[in-house]
C-alpha cells in the first residue's frame, strides 16, 4: 500500500534559496530547504526574514542540560528509527474520514454518506502523504485570498462549472478568485455591504460567523475586511476541492455537512450564520437543520438565507422549479423560524435575515411551543444524532438581559471575562485561573517567537492548536495576517470550546484518534500542547503524528509542548518522517520536566527521492 516514489530530483526546475547555517542559526529559515513561492521565485518572506534575523539569539541559547545534547534528551544513537515510506501517488489529496470510495457504502438519505466515516484500524495508512509535483508555498495574505498556485490543487472543474458565477478562473499557473459566488456574481464586497445595512458588521459586535455550504469560501474571505472570522464548511462532493481551495486561500474551512449528526461546535458559538444558495433543505425533517443552527447561534445572533426559496415569485423560472414547491419550502422555513421565536428583520431581493431573540422571555406567550431538547449538555455533540428539538436559553433575571451574557465588541472580548467563566459554569476554572492562563500563554508565545522568528512574519497563515484549552495561545498570536483553528479534544478533562468562541475566536471538537476533517497540506503551523500525554493510553502516537504530517504543508512547522519522556518518543518517531527537530528547555529553566520540541517538515513531492533517513 505504501510505496516509495521514483528517485529523481526536480530541484533544477524551480528557483532555490539554500541557506547555509551554523548550529541552530537559521533552523526556521528553513534548514537549507527549498522555499518556493507561487511563481517559483523563492520564498521572499523567508529570505528577507533570514537576512534580517539576529542569529546570535539562536546560537547563544543554552540547550545543554543535565542530559546533554538537546534539552531534556538522552543519547538516542542506538535507538532504532522506523523509516516511514511515502504513500502511493494517488493518495496525494487523501481525506481518510471523507474518502469518496468509502462514502458510497453509506446511505444517501439526509447526506449521511457525506458525513465522517473513518477507516477501521486495519485500513489506516501507515505512510506519508506526498505533495503534488510542483507544489509551492502559498502566497502571503492578502494575496492568497485572490490567487492560488495551480500546482497546489490542480482541479479545473469549478472554472467551467461555476464560470458564470465568478467563483474561480484559471490564469496561466494560478487560479484567480474574483470574489464572486452563486448569489453574488458581482463580488462578495457588495453583498456583504448589503448585509451590513441590517447586521452590525462594522463595529466589532459581530465577530464569529458560520458559513454552511460555503463553496470556495469567498464570503468568509471578504469578511476578514470587517474583522469578522467565519468558520466555513462544505462536503467533499462533486464540487471537487472547494474546501481545499478555501484553505489554500488562507480562509478557515473544514469538510462538513448538515446531515444526521450534530455540528462539531458548542451551543451559543456564532454571532451570525449564513447560507447562500447552500442547497440545504431547511424546511425538511421538521425544521431540524434550522434548530441545529439555533443551537449554535448566540442569543441575539443573526441568520442569513439568500437564494431559493427567497423571492420565489420572481425567480421560479430562472431556478427551473415550480411555484408550488418553492412556496411550500418558504412556508416551512417561516413556520420553523416562528417556532424558534426568531424575529424576521429583513427581506429584500433574494436575501432574508432573521434574528434569534436575546432570551426566552419574548417567546413564552407564543401559541405554538417547540419541543425542548432533553439533553442537559447542549455541547455534547461528537457523533451525536441531530434531533428536531430546541436548545434551552440560559436563565435570565429580566426581560432585557441577554441570555449567556451581553455581547462585547471585538477585540475587547478577546481578553474580557467570558460569561461561561464568570457564571461558574465550568467547574474548576475561576476568573483568576483564566487571567493567569492569558499571562502564561503570552509568556510561552514570546518564548516561541525567540526560537522561530518567523511566527508573526506572515509566513504562517493557517495555524492549528490541537489542544486549545481556553484559547490563550490563539489570543496571544491574534493578528490580521493569521488565524487559529482551536481544536477541543473530545476527551479533554474540561470542555472550554464555548469560552474560546466567547473570546471571538473559532474552533471545533475533534478526537485525535481519528483524521481531521481537512485536506492534506492545509496548515502552516501546528501547536501540540500536552496532546501526546492526553492520548497516551488512547491511541497510537505514530497515527497522530502521521495525521499531523498529512495536514502540514511542506516546510510547515510544529511546536510540541509536553513532558520530556513523551517528547523523546515523539522525536524518535519524527526522525523517520522527514522532519528536522530541536528540543529546548521550558521558559522557567532546565529543571522543569516540561520541554518544547520544535520541528520543520522538509520539502518533498511525488516522484522525488523519498528517503526519510536523517541527512
Amino acid at each position: 500500500m505504501a510505496t516509495k516514489g521514483n528517485s529523481g530530483d526536480n530541484r533544477s526546475r524551480s528557483s532555490m534559496s539554500i541557506f547555509i547555517v551554523v548550529g541552530l542559526c537559521g533552523f526556521f529559515y528553513i534548514l537549507g530547504a527549498w522555499q518556493r513561492s507561487g511563481f517559483g521565485k523563492g520564498d521572499s518572506i523567508a529570505l528577507e526574514i533570514t537576512r534580517q534575523s539576529d542569529c546570535s539569539i539562536l546560537s547563544n541559547l543554552n540547550y545543554e542540560t543535565h542530559h546533554g545534547g538537546d534539552a531534556g534528551t538522552i543519547d538516542e544513537s542506538d535507538a532504532e528509527v522506523k523509516e516511514l515510506k511515502a504513500c502511493d501517488d494517488h493518495y496525494v489529496d487523501y481525506t481518510p474520514c471523507q474518502d469518496q470510495m468509502r462514502a458510497m457504502m453509506f446511505p444517501r438519505e439526509n447526506m449521511n454518506y457525506r458525513e465522517r466515516h473513518c477507516p477501521p484500524e486495519e485500513e489506516k495508512l501507515q505512510c506519508l502523504i506526498p505533495a503534488p509535483k510542483g507544489y509551492v508555498t502559498p502566497f502571503p495574505w492578502p494575496k492568497s485570498r485572490d490567487y492560488v498556485p495551480y500546482a497546489n490543487a490542480p482541479y479545473k472543474n469549478l472554472t467551467v462549472e461555476k464560470a458564470v458565477q465568478n467563483w474561480i478562473q484559471y490564469e496561466g499557473n494560478v487560479f484567480r478568485f474574483p470574489g464572486g459566488g452563486t448569489q453574488f456574481p458581482h463580488g462578495a464586497d457588495a453583498y456583504i455591504d448589503q448585509l451590513a445595512s441590517v447586521i452590525p458588521l462594522d463595529n466589532g459586535m459581530v465577530r464569529t460567523a458560520l458559513d454552511t455550504g460555503c463553496g470556495v469560501a469567498s464570503w468568509g474571505a471578504y469578511l476578514f475586511k470587517k474583522n469578522v472570522i467565519a468558520m466555513s464548511f462544505a462536503p467533499r462532493d462533486s464540487h471537487e476541492a472547494q474546501v481545499q481551495f478555501a484553505l489554500e486561500r488562507g480562509v478557515p474551512a473544514v469538510i462538513g455537512v448538515l446531515g444526521t449528526i450534530k455540528l462539531p461546535y458548542p451551543s451559543r458559538a456564532f454571532d451570525m450564520a449564513h447560507c447562500s444558495r447552500c442547497l440545504i433543505p431547511w424546511g425538511a425533517n421538521d425544521g431540524m437543520y434550522m434548530m441545529e443552527v439555533d443551537r449554535v447561534l448566540r442569543p441575539g445572533g443573526y441568520w442569513v438565507l439568500s437564494g431559493p426559496p427567497i423571492n420565489w415569485r420572481n425567480n421560479y423560472q430562472a431556478w427551473q422549479r415550480s411555484e408550488e414547491e418553492l412556496q411550500e419550502e418558504q412556508r416551512k422555513i417561516e413556520e420553523t423560524a416562528k417556532l424558534l421565536c426568531w424575529e424576521k428583520m429583513h427581506e429584500k431581493g433574494e436575501i432574508a435575515i432573521w434574528r434569534k431573540r436575546i432570551n426566552n422571555d419574548n417567546c413564552r406567550d407564543q401559541d405554538s411551543q417547540p419541543t425542548i431538547c432533553e439533553s442537559e449538555n447542549a455541547d455534547d455533540v461528537w457523533y451525536k444524532k441531530m434531533e428536531a428539538c430546541v436548545t434551552s436559553y440560559p436563565e435570565t433575571a429580566s426581560p432585557d438581559e441577554v441570555a449567556g451574557g451581553a455581547w462585547k465588541p471585538f477585540p475587547e472580548r478577546l481578553n474580557a471575562i467570558p460569561f461561561r467563566i464568570s457564571s461558574g459554569s465550568i467547574p474548576g476554572i475561576s476568573v483568576e485561573a483564566y487571567q493567569e492562563d492569558i499571562r502564561s500563554w503570552k509568556k510561552h508565545v514570546n518564548s516561541y517567537k525567540r526560537i522561530n522568528k518567523i511566527i508573526d512574519s506572515g509566513r504562517y497563515r493557517n495555524i492549528m492548536d490541537m489542544n486549545a484549552g481556553l484559547g490563550s495561545f490563539a489570543a496571544a498570536l491574534e493578528a490580521p495576517k493569521l488565524w487559529v483553528m482551536n481544536v477541543m479534544p473530545t476527551i479533554a478533562e474540561k470542555d472550554t470550546l464555548g469560552v474560546i468562541y466567547e473570546r471571538g475566536l473559532i474552533g471545533i471538537y475533534h478526537d485525535w484518534c481519528e483524521a481531521f476533517s481537512s485536506y492534506p497540506r492545509t496548515y502552516d503551523l501546528i501547536h501540540a500542547n500536552g496532546v501526546f500525554s492526553l492520548y497516551k493510553d488512547k491511541c497510537n502516537a505514530e497515527d497522530i503524528l502521521l495525521e499531523m504530517d498529512r495536514m502540514l504543508r511542506p516546510e510547515g512547522a510544529v511546536i510540541f509542548r509536553d513532558q520530556v519522556d513523551v517528547l523523546i518518543k515523539v522525536k524518535r518517531i519524527v526522525k523517520g518522517m522527514r522532519w528536522k527537530t530541536k528540543m529546548v528547555d521550558h521558559e522557567d529553566g532546565p529543571l522543569v520536566p516540561e520541554k518544547i520540541l520544535f520541528a520543520v517538515k522538509q520539502y518533498w513531492v511525488v516522484g522525488e527521492n523519498n528517503s526519510t533517513s536523517p541527512h
